[in-house]
């Protein structure tokens, strides 16, 4: 009698592992917590009053978010809310307020950081090394599967932008 239940499990998780080559890459649950760390980026982010209503969500690269971003489309952040934009390689990036640089479009990142410089722009990559170079917060996968960051108070200052203490005590590391 209990092994009809085991041999049905058997089959679906059998089914389940033929299936997993098929798996789109935004199924996988990474992007999807990644866009929560960037709409709790804006949220802890102290914006200077220049921005205005709205704060404009920009993805330079290739997106591997998909429709999980675009859920942050009118998401409100206090009294803003947000809008996000996919840009291309040769596109401006002034008027964006977050600017995540996938790692694809790393090799741009002196280019970015020149035309943003001064700007109240929060720059978010998640490539190895990338707080190093300017950018203000950089997003990891952690051996455990879980989603961290580390962030440069330094970057965000020179962008007049104030990242909260609850969100940099959560950072792995924070370069002063």
């Amino acid at each position: 009698m209990h092994a009809l239940p085991s041999l049905l499990w058997a089959a679906v998780a059998g089914c389940l592992l033929l299936l997993a080559p098929f798996a789109r890459a935004d199924d996988f649950p990474e992007y999807r917590l990644k866009v929560a760390f960037l709409y709790n980026f804006a949220v802890f982010t102290e914006w200077p009053a220049e921005v205005g209503s709205t704060l404009q969500l920009c993805l330079q690269g290739t997106d591997l978010f998909g429709r999980d971003l675009d859920a942050l489309q009118g998401k409100p952040v206090g009294a803003r809310s947000i809008q996000v934009q996919r840009k291309t390689g040769n596109e401006s990036l002034k008027g964006c307020h977050i600017v995540f640089i996938a790692a694809s479009a790393l090799d741009r990142l002196p280019r970015v950081l020149d035309e943003v410089r001064g700007l109240p722009i929060l720059l978010v990559a998640d490539s190895p090394g990338a707080v190093g170079h300017g950018v203000m917060l950089n997003l990891s996968v952690a051996q455990n599967n879980k989603i961290t960051f580390e962030a440069n108070l330094p970057a965000a200052r020179a962008a007049r932008l104030q990242l909260s203490s609850k969100l940099l005590r959560l950072a792995t590391e924070v370069i002063q």
